[in-house]
């Protein structure tokens, strides 16, 4: 098993497979988009495979697959399928914007591969394109509908923007509430490129709860997993279930059990930090496993205690975009 220095077991992978994505949402990069990176620098889907290999045979039992869209990645159902093949994986989960996930969703079936994460700030078509930039309205409502009725376990991400898609929060509860999905508010972060920077945020976790809890009076709290980032509630009445997610607050991270790789090979071990390691260079090296098994190991082994300690380790944090560091 993987346990850092502060005893938390690290079981969770967050596996970015490009930094590339085909929307431009506002609070994730500039609209001339960002420097991404050349595609020598990529891992190969081959390599991926190799990471996952490596991470499961050190305990890991999750793997996510971020990007960027992962969709954007043409060989990402090879990749899915290894995954598949992994007996001491148990979960299997894909985090998408789902513009692209359209022709996949047979074959993510026949895989088993059943939780699916949709990025969605807005349920208002004009919201929404003034967001991401784009016109991807229609396609990502009609795949968000097939997934859920196609019997995926859907959680949608939305993240709360002052000033803009704030007033879409209930209206998304109601939308929903006769779907048996998951709809989560994240707070505002500025990982966006270097293009906007901020030190406290107007919808924290608190202010986003008392906004619904005023609307919907009868809610009650949830059981969460310990290593849950989600707070979860449900709504009397309604087969939804919806979650706050305090990511700027960062109130989660004594039990935080989440590794992340890049699409480049870097080894992220807190949201907030500097990587720690790449492995790249190991992976294309001789004795890959073997050097990877150590650098990780070293990477864990240093982590810090919290995203806000981690922050200080890294000033130039909010220069990168979020599609950059996985997600």
């Amino acid at each position: 098993m993987l346990v850092d220095n502060h005893n938390r077991t690290i079981n969770y992978l967050r596996l970015a497979v490009t930094d590339r994505c085909n929307l431009r949402c506002n609070y994730c990069m500039p609209s001339e988009g960002i420097d991404f990176a050349k595609n020598d620098k990529l891992l190969t889907i081959d390599e991926l495979c190799q990471v996952a290999e490596i991470l499961v045979d050190q305990g890991i039992d999750k793997i996510r697959i971020t990007g960027g869209e992962p969709f954007v990645r043409k060989d990402l159902m090879v990749l899915l399928q290894h995954l598949t093949t992994l007996k001491e994986l148990k979960d299997i989960s894909v985090t998408t914007n789902a513009t692209l996930i359209g022709p996949h969703i047979d074959q993510l079936k026949q895989l088993g591969i059943k939780n699916i994460n949709v990025s969605l700030d807005a349920i208002n078509r004009e919201t929404f394109e003034r967001i991401t930039r784009r016109n991807q309205y229609d396609t990502v409502h009609n795949n968000l509908i097939r997934l859920i009725s196609e019997g995926f376990n859907v959680r949608i991400n939305f993240i709360v923007l002052d000033g803009q898609n704030e007033q879409d929060i209930l209206s998304i509860l109601e939308l929903m509430k006769h779907y048996p999905v998951s709809v989560r508010f994240l707070e505002e972060m500025p990982f966006n490129g270097g293009s906007k920077t901020f030190q406290k945020i107007k919808w924290d976790y608190k202010a986003i709860l008392a906004h619904i809890a005023d609307a919907y009076p009868n809610h009650r709290k949830l059981e969460s997993p310990a290593t849950s980032t989600s707070i979860n509630y449900q709504i009397e009445g309604h087969r939804s279930t919806f979650g706050l997610i305090p990511s700027f607050s960062r109130t989660f991270c004594g039990s935080c059990n989440r590794l992340r790789i890049t699409a480049t090979g870097d080894v992220i071990t807190c949201l907030y930090g500097k990587p720690k390691a790449n492995l790249r260079d190991i992976i294309r090296g001789e004795n890959a496993r073997e050097n990877s098994k150590a650098k990780i190991l070293e990477a864990v082994g240093s982590r810090a205690k919290t995203g806000f300690d981690a922050q200080k380790e890294n000033k130039k944090v909010f220069d990168s975009s979020m599609t950059s560091i996985g997600g």
